[in-house]
Parts: C-alpha cells; structure tokens; sequence
C-alpha cells in the first residue's frame, strides 16, 4: 500500500486461494476494482472487476465464448494438457454455454420456448406446493438443514418435472454436478480436473439412458419436444440434444441453490432486512434482484477476444481468455453508489445487476430462478420469523459457483 492509502498495482493480484476468499470474496475483489480494474492474472487471463468494463464485455457480439478460440500460447499448457488427459475417452461437449452463433442461436431457438414468460408463470403452482409441503415439514421438525431441505430439491424437482426426467439418485447427480461445475472456476487441480471427467462419464450414461427411456415414454414435456425436434429433421443432432439436456439438468438448479441458500443466509444475518421483507411481500421481487446482486451465484464468466480489445485503456490482446467478475461487478460503488456493499430489499436499482450475464448469452433460466427464489425465500422468512443459526455453516469450497454446501437452521 501506497503512502497515499492507496493500494499499488504491482503489489496486488487476483488471488481466490488466500485465506478467507472463499468465505467473503469481496474485499479481495474491491481492492483489485480500486487498484488494477483490468487485471492480468498469474495465470495468463485477464480479469475485469468494474461494473462498466463487465457490462461491456458482456454485451460485445464481436467477442466468442468458444475455448477453440483461444490462443495456446495465452492459455495454462498444463491445465490444457492435464484436462486432454482426463476427458481423452468423451467426446467434446457442444452445450450453449460454449458455442458461438449460428449454433448457438439455433440451439438456444429450441430451448427457449419452454422459458418464455407464460411457460415460466405456469410452474407457479408446483413451485408454490414444492416450498409449502417443505416448510411444512421443517415447522413439524422445528429444524432444517436449508441446503438438502429446500435449496437444492426445489430447483432440482422444478427442472426435473419441466424435462420429464424419471427418478433418479440425487444425491449421486448433486456429487456429479458439483464436480462439472467446478471445472468453471479460475483456478482448479488435477484431482479436480480428473473427478470432473469422472462425474462427466457418469452423467453422459445417466442422460443416454433417460433419453432413451423418453423416446419410449414421450409426454407432454421439454425432453419430449427436444426428442421430437431433433427426430423431425430440426437442426438438433443426437450428440447435441445430450448436451442441451445436461445443460439444463446441470445449470437449471446449480446456481439457483446458491441464491436460495446463500440469499436466506444473508437476509437472515441482518434482521432490519429480513424484518423489511418479512412485512411486505409486494418487496418479493425486488429483494430477489437484491440478492442476486449481492451474493452473485455466479461470481465470473468468460468471452475470448476474437481481436485485439481495449478496455479501459489496457490492450488485451487476440486470442486471450477474459473474465468478467460479475461479483466485483455487483458491488462497484462507481455503479451502486457508497453502499454498494450493503444489503438493501429496497434498493430500487437492484434489477440492474449483472448476475445473469449479458447479451445474446444472458441466462436463459433467469426467470425460472427468479421465481423459485422469490417464492421459497419469501415464504421462508414469513413462516419462520425466529429461524436462527443452529450449529456451523460450511461453504462450497467453489471459486466460481460460490454457495453453501451447509446452513443448520432452529426455526
């Protein structure tokens, strides 16, 4: 640090392994917002920390979020190598996560029907009896365990019943998805990398199998109509129509566990908050903004420069991986002013955060998560105006899709 109290860029760099990151990741970010906003890291990506910077590249349709597009010599030739290694027996992943158009819009074109405003309205009721049968059985229990009782079943039933998918093990999905999802984090072991490809084999048999169980099963459902599209000489092959689906069955309840654990978590450390929301329910919507601002279940996300970029005065050059820290981002006081770091229910901006990405890759599920986050917290807080801490919380260990992995609740 400067003798002006300012911090120095040479002295400061991206760091989500040091002590306490995982915990509270935000004072980190802030100092790498204030003294070195667009970032080269250690390991030879850039990463973004301001909100203008974030928002910018989020929207840029010049810029790609396919990994073939990335330089070699820009990128960790161990990582690369280590990852080659593990997934050598699988065929590539195509999902829409990492495509560019025209793919990606066909794909997306497929998918998004069963996300539109009046499909998304329509789960209402199952979500509302989901949450309400759960709480009733934590009011029996007088305890819960929010993460296993109610964050992750909820949006793991909610997309199950939307993809028709029969019963399965889900304790065995959630260890597999736990392990894919932390192939998105910065920073990643070779034990990891090998577990991912593990967790990748089991869930290509588990998604094989139910598809073919749909084809001899067909109903009124988004699998249905995948299967229908791609047999009806639609553009969606068989490999791709694998993918999509684990896709959705992954990225449809991951995040959304983290915004539902995490955001109660936060309210409830701050009782004037949780009072706030707790009185007027017609705050539902707008505190869910407010949460997915301020926990960001998904605290980075990646384009790759298909050219030279300048942002904020720094060239970055063709071929680089780029991070956008959607989480610096949510918290920039240049954007959401000398309180950027507090919880607000009622901050009337809040919808503006960056959370769900942006542009032609703005999360498809936003909707879906919104809803399912404002009916279970909303009626959490409500039902359980006592519920108080009843032993130790324990966090993910996730750099990127940061969450609880446990929060003991008495209620």
């Amino acid at each position: 640090m400067s003798a002006t109290g300012e911090v120095d860029s040479s002295t400061v760099f991206f760091n989500p392994l040091q002590d306490g990151y995982l915990d509270d990741p935000f004072p980190h970010l802030a100092e790498l917002r204030a003294a070195d906003p667009v970032h080269k890291a250690l390991t030879g990506q850039w990463v973004l920390f301001r909100h203008e910077d974030v928002a910018r590249l989020l929207r840029d349709p010049s810029l790609s979020v396919d990994d073939d597009n990335i330089d070699p010599q820009r990128a960790d030739p161990q990582r690369m190598a280590t990852f080659e290694e593990a997934f050598a027996d699988q065929r590539r992943t195509r999902s829409m996560l990492g495509l560019d158009a025209p793919d990606h819009t066909r794909l997306r074109r497929l998918v998004s029907k069963a996300f539109t405003p009046s499909a998304i309205e329509g789960l209402r009721p199952l979500v509302e009896r989901l949450v309400d049968d759960t709480l009733d059985r934590v009011a029996q229990a007088g305890s819960t365990e929010v993460i296993s009782d109610l964050a992750f079943p909820l949006p793991f039933d909610v997309i199950s019943e939307m993809l028709g998918m029969p019963e399965a093990d889900t304790a065995d999905i959630a260890r597999w998805s736990g392990a894919l999802v932390k192939t998105l984090d910065p920073i990643i072991t070779d034990d990891e990398i090998r577990e991912a490809a593990a967790a990748e084999r089991a869930m290509t048999t588990l998604i094989s199998e139910v598809i073919e169980w749909k084809r001899a099963n067909p109903t009124d459902d988004l699998l249905t109509a995948l299967i229908a599209a791609e047999e009806d000489g639609d553009r969606l092959t068989a490999d791709e129509l694998a993918d999509q689906v684990q896709l959705l069955f992954v990225a449809g309840h991951e995040t959304t566990v983290n915004l539902i654990g995490t955001g109660l978590y936060e309210l409830l450390r701050r009782p004037a908050q949780a009072a706030a929301l707790r009185d007027d329910p017609d705050l539902d919507v707008l505190a869910t903004d407010e949460l997915l601002r301020f926990v960001s279940p998904v605290q980075l996300t990646r384009r790759i420069a298909l050219d030279d970029l300048e942002i904020g005065g720094v060239a970055i050059p063709k071929g680089s991986f780029v991070l956008a820290s959607l989480a610096a981002a949510n918290h920039d006081p240049e954007k959401w002013g000398p309180a950027a770091d507090d919880l607000d229910v009622r901050r009337a901006d809040a919808g503006q955060h960056v959370s769900f990405g942006g542009g032609s890759h703005y999360c498809l599920g936003a909707s879906l998560a919104k809803l399912e986050a404002q009916i279970a917290i909303g009626r959490f807080v409500r039902r359980f105006p006592n519920a108080s801490l009843d032993g130790d919380i324990e966090w993910n260990g996730r750099i990127n899709l940061r969450g609880l992995e446990r929060f003991p609740l008495t209620v």
